[in-house]
C-alpha cells in the first residue's frame, strides 16, 4: 500500500540528466559569487578595469540558491557546464505529479551597455517539446538571477568580455 501511495506522489517522466560527477551546491560557494565581485571592485580602483573569473560550482550554487526563493522554482536541483562559449544547465522540473529531466543551451551575451543577458539556443525537456513559458521564464529567471543581482553590485562598470570554457566564466569590464 506505501508503495502505491508513493507512485502517485510524482510520475519521472525521464529526460536528460547531468553527466556525472555532479557538481556540489553549497552556500559557502553561493556566497563566493558576491565576494569575488567585491574583491574585483577593490582591485578595479587601481586600474579602472574589473575582471572576475568563477567555477562551475560557484555558479550552480549561485543559481541554486536564486532559484530555492522561489516558492514553486521552475528548475529544481541545477548543474551548470561551462563550456567552450555555452553555458549548460541541467535539472529537473516538477509540475504537479509529473518531473522531467531538463538540458538548456544558453549563449551568454553582452548588449551594447555592457550588460549581461542569456537567449535560450536549445531545451530538451523530458519527452516532450519543452512549453514556451519555461523557455521564456528560465531565460528571464537566468537574466535576473546574473545581470540584476550580479550587475547590482557591478553598477558602474561596463562588462567588455564574456568568455566561457574549461568550466570557468570570465567577465572583463572597464569603470564607466
Amino acid at each position: 500500500m506505501l508503495g502505491f501511495a508513493s507512485l502517485a506522489c510524482q510520475v519521472w517522466l525521464g529526460g536528460p540528466t547531468a553527466p556525472p560527477p555532479l557538481i556540489p551546491i553549497s552556500t559557502e560557494a553561493a556566497g563566493e559569487v558576491a565576494r569575488a565581485w567585491q574583491d574585483a571592485l577593490l582591485a578595479s580602483a587601481a586600474t579602472g578595469e574589473i575582471a572576475i573569473i568563477l567555477n562551475e560550482s560557484q555558479v550552480t550554487s549561485y543559481l541554486a540558491a536564486r532559484l530555492a526563493r522561489s516558492d514553486n522554482p521552475i528548475l529544481v536541483e541545477p548543474q551548470v557546464h561551462l563550456r567552450e562559449g555555452v553555458m549548460e544547465i541541467y535539472g529537473k522540473t516538477v509540475q504537479g505529479p509529473f518531473e522531467a529531466g531538463v538540458r538548456i543551451e544558453l549563449e551568454p551575451q553582452l548588449n551594447s551597455e555592457g550588460q549581461l543577458g542569456f537567449a535560450i539556443s536549445s531545451i530538451d525537456l523530458g519527452p516532450l517539446p519543452a512549453p514556451e513559458a519555461l523557455t521564456e521564464g528560465l531565460s528571464s529567471v537566468l537574466t535576473e538571477a546574473f545581470a540584476g543581482t550580479l550587475g547590482s553590485l557591478a553598477t558602474g562598470f561596463r562588462i567588455t568580455t564574456l568568455a566561457i570554457a574549461h568550466g570557468e566564466i570570465a567577465l572583463i569590464g572597464t569603470v564607466r
